[in-house]
C-alpha cells in the first residue's frame, strides 16, 4: 500500500471533493424532492453501484479511451445528458398519486430511482476522467500492491467517501420533504422542483465544453 504521508493526503484530498456540493448531490436531492426520502436513498445505492463500473475501468486502464478518442468521450457525454433531461421531462410531466401508501409517492419510485441512477452514472464519462486524474496521484509502484489492486482499493475508498456525502444531502432533503408532504400543493411543486434540477444538470452537461 502507499505510505502513511500518501494516505493521509489522499483522504483529506478525497474528503474535500466527497462534501463540496457536486452534480450527485444536486442529482440525490432532486430524486428526494420528486419521489421521497426512499427514492433518494435508492438513488444513491444506483450512483454508488454504477460508480464501481468505472472504478474497475480505471484499474484496468480502459478509463484511458475516454482521452484517447474524443468522440466516444462526447458521444457517452451527450448520452448522459440526454437520459438526465428526459428523466427531468418525466417528473415534470408526472401526475401526483394519491393512492399510494405514502402521499404522492408511488410504491415503485425506489426501484426505478435505483435503475436510473446506475444508467445515470455508467453515463457519466467525468466520473471515469476522475478517477484517471486523481488516483494515480496517490499510487505508489514499489508497494507490494499491485497497481491495479491499489486502483481498486482507493477507487472504493472514494466511491464509499462520495457516497456517505450523498446520502447527508439525501436525509437533508427528506426532512425537508417530510414537512411538506401534507400539502398536495407543495408536494407537486417539490417533485417539479427535482425535475427541473434533473433537466438543468442534463443541460448543463451538454453546454460543457470538457
Amino acid at each position: 500500500m502507499p505510505s502513511a504521508e500518501l494516505l493521509i493526503a489522499f483522504f483529506a484530498t478525497a474528503a474535500v471533493f466527497a462534501y463540496i456540493p457536486g452534480p450527485a448531490m444536486l442529482y440525490a436531492a432532486a430524486q428526494t424532492m420528486a419521489r421521497g426520502r426512499f427514492a433518494g436513498l435508492m438513488a444513491t445505492l444506483g450512483i454508488h453501484l454504477g460508480c464501481y463500473v468505472h472504478v474497475f475501468a480505471a484499474a484496468a486502464g480502459l478509463s484511458v479511451l475516454f482521452h484517447a478518442v474524443p468522440a466516444l468521450y462526447l458521444a457517452v457525454k451527450l448520452a448522459g445528458a440526454a437520459y438526465l433531461i428526459w428523466l427531468g421531462v418525466k417528473l415534470l410531466r408526472a401526475r401526483d398519486d394519491n393512492s399510494a401508501t405514502v402521499p404522492g409517492i408511488r410504491p415503485k419510485s425506489g426501484r426505478r430511482a435505483f435503475f436510473d441512477s446506475v444508467a445515470v452514472e455508467v453515463l457519466n464519462p467525468k466520473t471515469a476522467i476522475f478517477f484517471v486524474a486523481f488516483l494515480p496521484q496517490f499510487i505508489d509502484a514499489s508497494a507490494s500492491f499491485p497497481i491495479w489492486l491499489q486502483f481498486v482499493i482507493l477507487g472504493t475508498i472514494v466511491n464509499l467517501m462520495f457516497s456517505s456525502a450523498d446520502i447527508v444531502c439525501v436525509l437533508l432533503a427528506g426532512a425537508l420533504m417530510k414537512r411538506l408532504r401534507q400539502s398536495g400543493r407543495a408536494r407537486r411543486m417539490m417533485q417539479r422542483a427535482g425535475g427541473a434540477v434533473l433537466v438543468g444538470l442534463g443541460t448543463h452537461i451538454v453546454l460543457q465544453r470538457n
